[in-house]
């Protein structure tokens, strides 16, 4: 009897149906009958013949009765809230309905043999109504499931209409760019009436799609008609949906909006969609770096995935504004385990939190260690056994270093080689490590200890063929330290803003473009490299002020004034972010370039430099470590460069 009972429960925990699905059961099983029924008809016409064939019909009803229900389960076809179905749901009922069909035309095909051996009286079968069948059951079946949503948006619509009548109209709202974002933002304000948003039409420089209709939304124009389509229609609110579009489009629409006194909301750029998802809760206020952003250039995901999904991942200095950034995108390629190092806790503490949000299913070993703690990164490396590293751990703040020589020493270039040791040691198949521009013939002690970081670890891979290499670029806007977030403090505090000449300019990237390029370049090495990436245009420090002072809705000049404080002494008006006499070699991504280094230290005289330089360090001798890092490192001339400014962001 106990076996008995517990095989009734076998059977009841596998095959039972929630109740919100048993109505789904029933109907499919009188869609089975009406679907054998229906092809028997279709095939041979209410007569004679359909009533001869009518006893085989009924054995593939029975057939059909048992194998479909069974079918449809396993391929999840009672587990889903239909009142949701989309299009993707198309693939699993083709495939569950297929695949029945295929076991139901095999029971048929076992009943005739039976048949013709073992009756006297067969009457044959005709084949083709299991054809007919199956396209009658994907009709049918599939009608079925979808017409739960059908009711549910023509309840929408009705409560749509009935609060278009109601007070408290909803905001009309033009969406600039009719593709697939902008399709599932208006499909999303359609359905959810809480928005309280109402889209009108649509603008797209693609022609093809103009005067056609999205989700019964027009297309009425290209985005050069936007300032007369917002008057046409009486626009309330503008939503950027093109997340691929370079700055120049955000631009143009943002100018136009602040022109008509035009709320404008954007997605996020590509960069930042890391995870894929376009929203209505993902549209936020225009930010600075939207209008600089460039314009999307081809990548490699095959590369990039082959090097990251699936591999234990370490990054160092994972809660600054690069290695937040770097965690968020790796995140995003699956890798079987994150380790976030980091020297701060609170910052390592947020990115965690954000990270456990959106990657619920990633493996997040937050760690609290310093780079320069040798014995602690053993046991760190020991743990976890990372497969891939990304270095990013640095003292960056250039003024701050000139002030703190010893710092910069110990934490850049010692914390880089014991970083770089430790990854040997425990055989890491891939390391990059984040340098700067200002490594390129340095003025300055950043950049000079990023110089002799770079060349540890290039010796490092030299000596081992280790796929270990240098990724270097320029500004990122937005990090901390960085002029942006200086502005923003003055603008918030009335005024004025300050900058040193009104010409002064200097190439920038946004932080996700810049990791997205580093994640590029990861891919391509092969052991040795320096990576450079190409920065784009120089922008002036004026129009970067100009914007931000817009964004903020007040007026430069009127409401906030700009203040010239004059150039400071060695001070450039532009950066020079490639060296004129070193050489570059192009690679497969248009915007990396692989650096032919010619100035790199045997291994013997490298070490020698780096020891004595800690030695300095600790004895607290900045003079002497400024001297030897002069004569070292080709093109430097740090102990000629003027006394800094301390409170420097440019």
């Amino acid at each position: 009897m106990q076996i008995v009972t517990n095989i009734k429960k076998y059977f009841h925990k596998q095959f039972s149906v929630p109740l919100r699905n048993r109505f789904l059961l029933i109907g499919d099983l009188i869609l089975i009958i009406i679907s054998v029924l229906g092809s028997f008809a279709l095939r041979l016409e209410l007569g004679a013949l359909f009533i001869f064939y009518l006893p085989q019909a009924g054995w593939m009803i029975l057939i059909a009765l048992v194998v479909k229900p069974i079918v449809y389960r396993q391929f999840g076809l009672y587990r889903r809230l239909w009142s949701y179905a989309s299009a993707k749901e198309i693939r699993p009922i083709v495939a569950a309905v297929t695949t029945a069909s295929v076991f139901v035309a095999l029971g048929v095909l076992v009943l005739t043999s039976v048949q013709s051996s073992f009756t006297r009286v067969y009457h044959g079968f005709p084949r083709a109504t299991l054809v007919i069948d199956w396209l009658l059951s994907l009709v049918l079946i599939g009608g079925f499931r979808y017409l739960p949503r059908l009711l549910a948006d023509s309840r929408r619509a009705a409560t749509s209409s009935a609060k278009k009548t109601a007070p408290g109209k909803p905001r009309r709202v033009l969406v600039v760019g009719a593709g697939d974002a902008g399709a599932l933002v208006v499909r999303e304000m359609q359905k959810n009436q809480r928005l309280n948003m109402e889209p009108i039409c649509f603008v797209d420089d693609d022609s093809t799609k103009h005067k056609q209709q999205i989700h019964d939304v027009a297309v009425l124009g290209t985005i050069s008609d936007l300032p007369r389509v917002i008057d046409l229609k009486r626009i309330q609110e503008v939503i950027f949906a093109i997340p691929s579009a370079p700055g120049s489009v955000v631009r143009q629409v943002a100018d136009n909006c602040r022109r008509k006194g035009i709320p404008f909301r954007t997605m996020p750029s590509i960069y930042e969609l890391i995870d894929g998802r376009v929203s209505v809760n993902r549209l936020r206020e225009v930010e600075i770096t939207d209008l600089l952003r460039r314009a999307l250039v081809p990548i490699d995901d095959y590369q990039v995935g082959l090097n990251l999904s699936g591999k234990r991942v370490l990054v160092t200095g994972a809660g600054g504004s690069i290695g937040r950034e770097l965690c968020r995108q790796i995140a995003h390629w699956q890798p079987s385990s994150l380790i976030l190092l980091g020297h701060g806790e609170n910052s390592i503490f947020n990115i965690l939190l954000e990270l456990e949000e959106t990657f619920l299913a990633l493996p997040l070993h937050p760690v609290i260690a310093d780079v320069r703690d040798s014995d602690r990164l053993e046991t760190i490396f020991k743990n976890h056994r990372p497969q891939v590293v990304f270095h990013v751990a640095a003292h960056k703040h250039v003024p701050l270093m000139e002030y703190n020589v010893e710092e910069a020493v110990i934490n850049n270039v010692l914390g880089t080689r014991t970083v770089a040791e430790v990854s040997l040691s425990y055989d890491v198949e891939r390391m990059v490590m984040i340098s700067s521009d200002k490594a390129i013939r340095p003025s300055s002690v950043m950049g000079a200890t990023k110089r002799l970081a770079e060349l540890v670890v290039l010796d490092v891979a030299n000596r081992s063929g280790r796929v270990f290499s240098v990724v270097r670029f320029g500004n990122v806007l937005g990090s901390r330290g960085s002029v942006i977030p200086h502005f923003k403090h003055q603008i918030a505090q009335g005024g004025p803003v300050t900058i040193t000449h009104p010409e002064m300019q200097r190439y920038f990237m946004t932080i996700p473009e810049a990791v997205h390029l580093v994640l590029q370049a990861m891919a391509l090495g092969k052991g040795g490299e320096v990576f450079v990436l190409k920065m784009g245009e120089q922008i002036r420090i004026r129009d970067l002020a100009e914007d931000l002072i817009r964004l903020s809705g007040l007026e430069p000049g009127k409401d906030i004034e700009i203040v010239f404080t004059g150039i400071r002494p060695g001070e450039k008006l532009s950066e020079e972010l490639w060296d004129q006499e070193a050489r570059y070699e192009p690679t497969s991504h248009p915007e990396i370039v692989r650096l032919d280094d010619q100035d790199i230290l045997s291994c013997e005289k490298l070490n020698s430099v780096v020891n004595e330089l800690a030695h300095l360090a600790h004895l607290g001798d900045p003079e002497t470590i400024l001297k030897i890092m002069d004569e070292t490192i080709p093109g430097a001339s740090i102990r000629n460069a003027p006394p800094p400014d301390v409170t420097s962001v440019v």
